[in-house]
This record gives C-alpha cells, sequence and structure tokens, in this order.
C-alpha cells in the first residue's frame, strides 16, 4: 500500500508504509504516545462521508504535516506542531505524514491511497 500525490499529469510517492486506522480506538490513539515515525509512513483515516474532522496533537512529540481529502482532492494542508498543534477541516479520508513529506502538495491536487 503506499500514498500517492497526482498533480499536472505527474506522480509522486509520499508513503509507502501506510498505516489505515478505522476503528474508534486506533482513530482516538493516532500517534499519541510514538516516539517518531519513519520517514516513509503515513497513517490515514479513512471515513464514509465527507465531514468536518479535527486533528490534536497532545502527547505527539514530532512534527506533522495533514491532508484532508474529500473523493481524492486536497481540500486543505496544515504543518501541526508537536505537543500543540491543531486542524480542522471537511474531509472523508484525513493522511498524516511527517513533517516535510507533503511539500509541494496543494489544495486542488489529488491524492489516493493505493493498493
Amino acid at each position: 500500500m503506499r500514498v500517492e500525490h497526482r498533480s499536472g499529469g505527474e506522480r509522486q510517492t509520499l508513503a509507502t508504509d501506510v498505516e489505515v486506522v478505522d476503528t474508534f480506538l486506533t482513530r482516538a490513539r493516532g500517534l499519541m504516545f510514538r516516539r517518531s515515525i519513519p520517514e516513509d509512513y503515513a497513517m490515514v483515516f479513512q471515513f464514509d462521508e465527507p465531514d468536518s474532522r479535527d486533528l490534536h496533537m497532545i502527547f505527539v512529540p514530532f512534527d506533522l504535516d495533514a491532508l484532508w481529502l474529500v473523493s481524492s482532492e486536497v481540500v486543505a494542508k496544515k504543518r501541526l506542531r508537536a505537543w500543540r498543534g491543531i486542524g480542522a477541516a471537511t474531509a472523508d479520508t484525513v493522511v498524516e505524514l511527517p513533517a516535510g513529506a507533503a511539500n509541494g502538495v496543494e489544495p486542488g491536487d489529488t491524492v489516493h491511497v493505493v493498493g
């Protein structure tokens, strides 16, 4: 499984180590209490339909890039700071990546979870 960014006919792999979280407990825990994540890692939160989705960085000791997607289109992107970052947007999928991994991804681009 991988997370792939598509823009202007070009494809870029953002992550190859992908963890899909789809239960209440795994979504609630997210990346809390982890010391680090690999450079090629993504945590993907998938939901049945678009709704307001918020993220917090309580007990997450490293910065993240977050992407909010609706039907694979990036609707919001934000760098979340360790321990104190928060973000929210409408999405049916949220992707968390190591800080810097989403450089070059912009709203309107597409991001797909493949495999």
